[in-house]
Formats: C-alpha cells, structure tokens, sequence
C-alpha cells in the first residue's frame, strides 16, 4: 500500500532555492498555473541552483556506463520486426532502454523515499519495510544510534540542496543500485556532492548504497582527502555554472 507520506517524499525534487535554504518546486505562471521553475524565474526571484544542478555540468562516467548498458540490454533482447529500417529498429531499441531506465529511477526514487519515511517514523508498506530495516541496520553498525535529520534543505552563498540523513556527526547520502554491493564503489560525482553538503567540514560523510532488488546496505566513508578534491571540483564547476547561464549570485 501507496502512503500518502511516501508519494509526498518521491515528488520532492527541487533545483532551485530560496536565499533562506526553502525548496522552490514550482511558480505560478501567467495563466495562473502552477508550473516548474526556470532559470528566467531564478534570476526574477534571486534564487540558487541546486548542488546536483551544478555537478551535471561535468561528465559522470558511472552513470554514462549504466546508460551505456541500458542500451546494449534492450538491444539484446529486442527483436527487429520484418521489413523495419535500421533506423526504426534503433529508434525502438533507444526508446526501450529509456523506458527501462526511467522504470529503474521511478524505483530508486520509491526506495529512496520509503527509507526516508521510516527515519521520520512514519508508515511504511509492508512489501518494502525491508529496504529501511537494512539500511537502519548498516548505519547503527557504523554509526551508532543516531537520531538521524532527513532531507534538511539549506542555502549557502551561491548554492542550495537537500541532505538525505544527517546527525550525529556524519552526513550520508542515500544511493540505489543494482550492482553487487561486495564490488560497489564511490565515483568523484559523490565527494563533490557531500563535500559541497558539507560546507562547513563538520561531518563525517558517505554514500548509504542500497541493492534494489536484495535490499542489502552497504555504507562507504569517504576520506577526508577525497573530499577536499571533491571540493575543488565543486567549486570550479560553480563558477563555470554561473559563467555559462549568467546567473549572478
């Protein structure tokens, strides 16, 4: 069963921010509708991008692999139809691995937002407890109990975000995967992310991973050198954000 808490956390997926750190999903558009927010509406209202806004401006290899493999399976296993062209046939074999892939975010985004609904106490389905037991479970393993703070939004100078767990001096992004967690690792899109979280340096971090299709957590701490040059890469994509869409601070 569907809660209404848990539909509520998987819509929330800002890219702009208010000066006071308070998420803007949304403006009222002429027609009075409600409609996402633009960069036209950014620069209207002072806002600031989010942290994820400013990392798509590199490449990201892990996920450009996945991607990559999205393809390559619905090519395998789809068939080409009698007198289809060649460029029919790979039309259907992207849009089929688009779909897959968009089934596989739907998914991460649900189990995201099912973890974060237990760490707030509040209803979970049955059929997907599982998900926040374990990773409850990795956390108080490496962590200790901790009163964990989900989702808290802030604004620095030049940037917002969300922070998926935060508490007892560690900060800790949640990410889902379907790879065998004995070989998963952390890729630099991850230290800048948490680096540029972590802004006042106050926190151990890491990426919760959590199997979507065995439920196992496992947890990675990233170092403390690893972060500092995820910083500097934070930072010099900020500037070239800011540089490419004339957005002023």
């Amino acid at each position: 069963m569907e809660t209404q808490e848990i539909k509520d956390h998987v819509k929330e997926s800002s890219h702009w921010y208010d000066r006071a750190g308070k998420p803007c999903y949304t403006v009222i558009g002429k027609n009075g509708k409600e409609r996402p927010t633009t960069l036209r509406d950014a620069r209207t209202q002072n806002l600031l991008p989010s942290v994820t806004s400013i990392i798509r401006c590199a490449a990201a290899p892990g996920l450009e692999l996945w991607k990559a493999q999205q393809v390559l399976m619905a090519a395998l296993t789809t068939d080409r139809l009698p007198d289809e062209s060649e460029a029919d046939y790979i039309d259907r074999i992207i849009k089929d691995s688009q779909d897959q892939s968009a089934k596989a975010r739907e998914r991460g985004t649900w189990i995201h937002a099912v973890v974060q609904s237990g760490f707030e106490n509040m209803p979970i389905p049955k059929d997907d407890y599982v998900y926040y037991e374990s990773a409850k479970k990795e956390l108080d393993k490496h962590c200790g109990a901790v009163e964990w703070q989900c989702e808290q939004s802030f604004a620095v100078d030049r940037y917002g975000g969300k922070k998926d767990l935060e508490g007892g001096g560690y900060l800790i992004d949640i990410k889902t995967t379907e790879k065998d967690l004995a070989d998963i690792k952390t890729w630099p899109e991850h230290a800048m992310q948490l680096a540029a979280y972590d802004y006042d340096k106050k926190h151990m971090c890491g990426i919760l991973y959590i199997n979507v299709k065995t439920a196992e957590s496992k947890l990675i701490i990233i170092d403390g050198k690893e972060l500092d040059k995820g910083w500097k890469m934070f930072t010099a994509l900020l500037d070239y954000y800011y540089a490419k869409t004339g957005l002023e601070a």
